[in-house]
């Protein structure tokens, strides 16, 4: 099939989760034999195996932007458009082929954990441009069943997927991991990723207890703190070696559609430990696949895996077993049952 694939963001200009998802299945996709074009007002990513279109949003308000000039792209010869975000103008069904649309979650329940007024309101308005998008599409696919809650007339769910070619565990005899025990977070310092939390919580609990433990931050921007390293827009080689190198994982969010930095710890043999957000709750299995506590006991769960090695093996062990449902190869072949689906009640 020809593919027109839609992303406001892609990892060449941006750490946002669904720019990874989109560009990870375009491959997967391309792999498969499909013929993908990505547009999007984001440059070419190393390693894409598909065509890239770049689309200019304006100088204003870019999200709205993007989804206005994607009117005017051309999509005949494609037989399918398949959106990872703001395409809510495209719904003259007569001027494109069928349209698929993936939710990554909702900005309506994202808006519950930001403190500012003025950003609660953006996410409300982006909340209801996503509404637009179900009703325009085709077919709207939610990567989770908690998202689902905020689309109740969608009824297809395919959660995200990892590369496991490239988050792979390490060595069998622990000869990549570091010596000194070390925990690695994916996010960002302020707001429902809560890596101060995090921060304050080695500081407080693991440091004292451990004085050799290490905390990696792959972040923006942090405090220094003793014991503390920061990582800033790291190739995917270097984050794929953190992940293996690290004793445990920790993303203590407040809200996660899903919780893509999950998986990937999965599938690197990494144990996880999360609060009780509604993704980390459904991709680690209400706790069966992971660690899942309350925000003031993270540092002494993450203490107790770093001190027990049996414990560390068994999480590892579940997490790799779990990480298999989420395989590209897998992805893929529910994404193309539902392209074909679409496609043939087009025809009719």
């Amino acid at each position: 099939m020809k593919i027109a694939m839609i992303s406001l963001y892609l990892p060449s200009e941006s750490k946002i989760g669904s720019g990874y998802q989109a560009h990870y299945m375009a491959n997967a996709l391309t792999r498969r034999g499909h013929d993908v074009t990505m547009f999007s007002p984001c440059g070419p990513t190393d390693g894409a195996l598909y065509k890239t279109n770049v689309v200019n949003p304006g100088k204003r308000i870019r999200t709205f932007g993007f989804a206005l000039k994607l009117r005017s792209v051309d999509y005949t010869g494609f037989d399918i458009v398949h959106a990872h975000g703001d395409d809510y103008w495209l719904w003259s069904k007569k001027k494109h082929p069928p349209h698929i649309r993936t939710m990554h979650g909702s900005c309506l329940a994202e808006a519950k954990h930001i403190p500012s007024v003025n950003g609660k309101l953006r996410m409300f308005l982006l909340g209801l441009s996503e509404i637009l998008a179900t009703k325009v599409a085709d077919r709207t696919v939610s990567v989770s069943r908690n998202t689902v809650v905020y689309y109740p007339w969608t009824r297809d769910v395919i959660m995200n997927g990892v590369d496991t070619t490239a988050f792979r565990p390490s060595a069998a005899d622990g000869s990549e991991k570091e010596k000194s025990p070390t925990i690695l977070f994916v996010g960002t310092y302020h707001n429902r990723k809560r890596g101060k939390l995090l921060m304050d919580q080695f500081e407080s609990v693991i440091r004292p207890a451990l004085p050799d433990a290490r905390l990696w931050m792959v972040s923006e921007s942090i405090p220094e703190m003793e014991g503390v390293t920061l990582f800033r827009r790291i190739p995917l080689e270097e984050l794929t070696d953190l992940y293996r190198r690290a004793w445990v994982f920790c993303l203590p969010s407040s809200y996660e559609g899903f919780g893509v930095p999950y998986i990937e710890a999965m599938a690197s043999g990494l144990p996880v430990v999360a609060t009780p957000n509604l993704g980390a709750l459904e991709v680690l299995g209400e706790g069966k696949f992971g660690i899942i506590t309350e925000p003031e006991n993270i540092g002494e769960r993450i203490l107790e895996l770093l001190t027990n090695q049996v414990a560390r093996e068994t999480m590892r062990l579940n997490g790799l077993e779990r990480v298999k449902e989420f395989a590209w190869d897998h992805i893929i072949d529910q994404y193309e049952k539902v392209y074909v689906d679409v496609t043939a009640k087009r025809k009719n």
